[in-house]
């Protein structure tokens, strides 16, 4: 593994930037230790688990709770004790291939899953209704300087004829929201389309967050609303799918040394997708965590301050064990909570080094007061290393969302998903422009085969320099960074909910 002087200078540069002084910490020891051999052992267990048991490790399916066992022994193995949190998660799956059909007047087939039809939003009801379609106070063509209301007041649906077909544009509120007020109103079914704006007019990849609508829903592409906005259009709208609720886990592990006021929470989630393995997402996450709590405890490292090792359930499902986690917590828990370091997917096959923006100068998105610290620490051991590396934004779509929805800063490294390379970054990177950071995100082929090893090299190696030097530092992580005055989003507005949109 790579090393680096952290140097005097080099610290002093830091704490000029983000007003938070810190000794710096010597995390040779532990790089050095952490190897990328022991990252793959785990990798390779993943996919063992998987393979028994029909290429998954989907929350609540038994390669999950193998999944679960397997890092257990190993942290109890390691001197940890391990926590168990079970937890009920709303669980949704599709039997088969949603369908989206006009039937008249201009009869057409719309493509499932493609960027010009449509997709299922998680926790649709099931249905087969042909009806009529209504169109739902919609603005077409969309407004360019401001977002469309169409669904979010039950006022939208005055004079809808029940058993009807709601069409709804995508705007200000929750898709929850608009499906919500669709199915007050009487209607069988609900299509919901992209704004139409620049960037907005792909099918919609949502979540309706929880399963308490009993219709069919999708979400369509903004070509596929001006179709059927037609007067006149009726439409054939089909799910099958199960949506219920389930039980699944956290496993939590903490330093038996470390202040119990300035905890350290490092997590990355360790359930798959259905569809395959999870041995990218999140497997290179999770592995690189667990060798990192391993090595640690070989070392015999004593932080100061506490740190807890989460690996999160349901994460795939909208940051459902994260945020059951944080839930439990008491005020008084919360604030004992110095900081949350997230790594979710770090090595992706056509990577680039992203490090979240926690003072939010590069994406206009900043972390709770604090978070500018936590990148900082990034982007001085990437300068160290001479390496390059990229903002990427707080979103919404990882296990940080939950924590820096109570304020607790945030941070961490993120390699990319289904993005796509730029000319610019394949330049910096290498790798293939045109072509997304992870090929096989969320599919069957997101195997052992399917991660750079000089990605999970260099991110593991960061990942423990971060989290060794958060475990021993002196100063309190919040400092006097301003991050939460540079357009800090609170959890509720946050666009995405895990993978999926929300809004």
């Amino acid at each position: 593994m790579k090393t680096i002087k952290y140097t005097l200078i080099a610290a002093a540069i830091a704490a000029s930037h983000t007003g938070w002084a810190a000794v710096p910490i010597d995390t040779r020891a532990l790089r050095e230790a952490v190897t990328l051999d022991g990252i793959q052992t785990h990798l390779q267990a993943l996919q063992d688990i998987a393979n028994a048991n029909g290429g998954t490790r989907a929350a609540s399916t038994p390669g999950y709770e193998q999944s679960v066992e397997y890092v257990a022994s190993m942290l109890e193995a390691a001197g940890y004790v391990a926590e168990i949190q079970s937890f009920d998660f709303p669980y949704f799956m599709e039997n088969s291939p949603a369908q989206l059909e006009q039937i008249a007047p201009d009869p057409r087939i719309y493509p499932y899953e493609a960027a010009d039809g449509f997709y299922t939003m998680s926790y649709s009801g099931s249905g087969d209704v042909a009806a009529p379609v209504q169109s739902v106070d919609l603005i077409l063509p969309p407004d360019a300087a401001s977002s469309s209301t169409s669904g979010c007041e039950a006022a939208d649906f005055a004079g809808f004829t029940p058993g009807n077909i709601a069409l709804i544009q995508r705007g200000s509120c929750t898709f929850l929201l608009k499906a919500q007020n669709a199915e007050a109103a009487g209607a069988s079914g609900v299509v919901i389309f992209n704004e139409g704006q620049p960037g907005r007019t792909d099918a919609i990849l949502g979540t309706l967050s929880e399963p308490s609508v009993n219709i069919p829903v999708v979400g369509a592409a903004y070509a596929v609303g001006e179709d059927l906005a037609v007067g006149g259009a009726q439409a054939r709208l089909i799910v099958d799918a199960v949506s219920e609720v389930r039980t699944t886990k956290n496993v939590i592990a903490e330093t038996q040394s470390g202040r119990n006021d300035r905890v350290v929470v490092v997590g990355a989630h360790l359930d798959s997708v259905s569809e395959g393995p999870g041995i990218q997402d999140n497997g290179s996450g999770s592995a690189g965590i667990l060798e990192i709590a391993l090595q640690m405890a070989a070392l015999g490292t004593e932080p100061r301050n506490k740190v807890r090792f989460a690996w999160w359930g349901a994460e795939e499902a909208g940051l459902l064990g994260s945020q059951y986690y944080v839930d439990q917590l008491t005020p008084r828990e919360i604030k004992n909570i110095a900081l949350n370091l997230n790594f979710d997917m770090i090595a992706s096959p056509n990577f680039v080094r992203f490090v979240y923006d926690g003072d939010g100068d590069a994406t206009g998105a900043a972390g709770p007061n604090g978070s500018g610290n936590i990148e900082q620490v990034f982007l001085d051991y990437f300068t160290g290393q001479d390496l390059a590396s990229d903002p990427t934004a707080f979103d919404g779509r990882s296990d940080y969302g939950p924590f820096i929805g109570v304020g607790i800063p945030a941070g961490g490294l993120f390699t990319g998903a289904e993005g796509i390379k730029s000319d610019d970054e394949a330049a910096i990177y290498g790798g293939t422009a045109g072509v997304a950071y992870d090929p096989c995100y969320h599919l069957a082929c997101d195997t052992e085969d399917n991660f750079s090893f000089e990605a999970l090299d260099e991110m593991s190696d960061a990942a423990a320099h971060a989290i060794l030097t958060f475990a021993m530092t002196t100063s309190a992580v919040k400092g006097t960074d301003k991050g939460s005055d540079k357009a800090e989003k609170a959890a509720e507005t946050l666009e995405y909910q895990g993978n999926k949109l929300r809004r």
